[in-house]
């Protein structure tokens, strides 16, 4: 039985040999590709997760593409920051000072240029204003991102994209425009190729209203997603002041001018320039020290303007009135100074002849009554010894006496011895005739009702007509003859005042002001012109007093820019005593003129 067993066993069949590898694929392929029905439904099912795997690795290098902080996460940045929009500026008549208009600017990849050399020398052949060192070190380096040039012509970008460069595009940009050039570039200021405000105005939007914050954010915005900045100034009236003031710096030979208009009850700045002065499109020469804002940066010392301030404190402290007698009849001494008059009468003089023969020595007394410290307390609530603040950022501090005496209170009384900003003096002598509020100018709308909300009372009502009725008088009878013009019913006061030249008071260089006020009997604006350094000219007769050029200047600009600030001239001036009914009550006016009063 076990043989036969045996024998049966060696007849079967062997075991099968293992397949090798490559028939083993070979039959894996078999069966996906074969055409028998039965493998149909595996196979499609492998096809489809094959494509699926495909497309999921595309996506996803898609996606880390999107992500990659590489060149594509640099020009994008690059993209939004110089797209910044900023809100169009305009004068109070709706009149547009300052918008955005859209440009291209040119940008290179660096790591995508094959021939850096060839690229420099095709780019600066058509670009001829970009140097060709720098250009060549920027695109040798390994950033993902480069500019070009900021802020192309249509013409030099159709050179540039025909030269077909790869790595070179472009990349539009929001530019800002000032369509009225210099007329009013130091209210502006100006922005820099970002469009970021760098001065004035301009930079006033970015910190004050939350613009930077918003464009910060990333939010899109559009420029009519911007509601427009409304000034105070009437763009027209400031032209014309401006070209005033250019005219009068060539004709008197002067090293700068500077001129302003202000609404006495709203403190809102009407017309502003100061010259020479810059083009905000281009405004290479807006850090040029001789092209400063000599309204608010310069500080100077006022002259003779300063003494409607003395005699303001003076009478407002019931010390004098308008009639009180000032003994003027020689030098007043101090020690080792003496002060004298430039127009000295060597006699008693009132009060209101104190002002009209703008007598040194006689504010110098008036000053004296009140005190070191009453006239220092004054000066202070009139803002004459702090930096006086408004929405342009610049602005300059007082110069104040570190030591403070008599000697310091007399010389200030007449305006030597500190040093202010225009606009700061502008503001004090505002309160002074609008019936005694103190009311910080501004460059931006608002009402009377606004305005004097919170302004501090400075000095009493009666006071504040003794000051319009002193103008007035020395407009018909004193040094401001200049701008008594029939049918304005003007008022003025006169500064010429030596420079300081390395410590001491020069006899050859001088800053003038001049100081009016229309209409006097009820005042609606303040003009302030200022030359700096004017000559003695045929013109003037040799002379350079404030008179004869600052005060000749503000003169043609009242009469110029008044009737477009709807204050026509009128047919007859008011008569003084009804307009000025206290100061009538006192029977005053030069004894020697009776033309005071009608």
């Amino acid at each position: 039985m076990q043989e036969a067993q045996f024998e049966a066993a060696q007849h079967e069949a062997p075991p099968p040999r293992p397949l090798s590898r490559s028939k083993r694929f070979a039959a894996f392929l078999r069966s996906i590709f074969g055409t028998r029905i039965g493998k149909s439904g595996s196979r499609i099912r492998m096809v489809t997760l094959g494509f699926t795997a495909v497309f999921a690795v595309i996506a996803g290098k898609l996606i880390w593409l999107g992500a990659k902080p590489e060149q594509h996460g640099i020009k994008r940045a690059a993209t939004e920051a110089v797209s910044r929009v900023r809100p169009d500026i305009v004068d109070r008549n709706g009149d547009v000072l300052a918008s955005d208009i859209k440009i291209d600017s040119v940008f290179a990849e660096p790591r995508r240029i094959i021939d850096k050399d060839e690229a420099v020398e095709l780019l600066t052949a058509v670009l001829p204003d970009v140097n060709a060192r720098e250009l060549r070190e920027r695109l040798g380096s390994r950033k993902g991102f480069v500019w070009v040039k900021r802020g192309i012509s249509p013409k030099e970008r159709e050179e540039v994209f025909r030269l077909g460069l790869p790595g070179v595009g472009f990349i539009p940009e929001n530019k800002r425009v000032y369509p009225n050039g210099p007329v009013g570039a130091h209210v502006l200021g100006f922005t820099n190729t970002d469009n970021i405000g760098i001065a004035g105005i301009e930079k006033y939007i970015d910190n004050s209203t939350g613009l930077a914050d918003l464009a910060a954010s990333g939010l899109p915005m559009t420029a009519a997603d911007l509601k427009p900045i409304k000034l105070s100034l009437d763009i027209k009236a400031t032209y014309a002041v401006r070209d005033e003031l250019v005219k009068g710096l060539e004709r008197y030979k002067a090293k700068a001018a500077a001129s302003a208009i202000m609404d006495v009850n709203t403190g809102e700045v009407i017309a502003f320039a100061s010259v020479p002065d810059y083009d905000p499109n281009n405004p290479v020469d807006a850090l040029d020290p001789t092209r400063i804002n000599r309204m608010t940066v310069g500080v100077f010392e006022m002259g003779s303007t300063f003494k409607a301030l003395t005699l303001a404190m003076a009478i407002d402290a019931r010390k004098v009135t308008v009639n009180t007698k000032i003994d003027a009849r020689g030098a007043l001494h101090y020690g080792r100074f003496a002060i004298h008059d430039f127009h000295g009468q060597n006699r008693a003089l009132s009060v209101a002849e104190v002002f009209t023969y703008s007598s040194n020595i006689g504010t110098a007394r008036m000053a004296l009554m009140i005190g070191v410290d009453g006239h220092k307390a004054f000066l202070r609530k009139l803002g004459q010894l702090d930096r006086m603040r408004t929405e342009l950022p610049e602005s300059a501090e007082p110069i104040v006496p570190k030591n403070w005496g008599d000697l310091n209170t007399m010389t200030i009384a007449f305006g030597h011895g500190l040093a202010v900003a225009p606009l700061q003096a502008m503001m004090a002598v505002g309160a002074l005739i609008n019936g005694g509020q103190l009311i910080k100018p501004t460059f931006l709308m608002r009402s009377e009702a606004e305005a004097r909300k919170d302004a501090p009372s400075i000095i009493r009502p009666e006071t504040s007509e003794a000051m319009r009725y002193l103008m007035r008088l020395n407009a018909e009878v004193g040094s401001a003859r200049t701008i008594n013009i029939r049918g304005y019913f003007p008022g003025g006061k006169t500064g010429t005042a030596n420079k300081v030249v390395n410590g001491r008071y020069s006899n050859d260089r001088v800053f003038n002001t001049f100081t009016a006020i229309v209409p006097a009997d009820k005042p609606k604006y303040l003009f302030l012109t200022v030359y700096d350094e004017p000559q003695g000219v045929p013109e003037t007769g040799g002379a350079r007093v404030a008179a004869v050029n600052a005060g000749a200047t503000t003169g043609r600009i009242i009469e110029r820019v008044t009737p477009m600030l709807g204050l026509p001239p009128r047919s007859a001036d008011p008569v003084s005593s009804q307009v000025f009914p206290t100061v009538a009550r006192l029977g005053v006016g030069l004894p020697s003129s009776g033309s005071a009063w009608r």
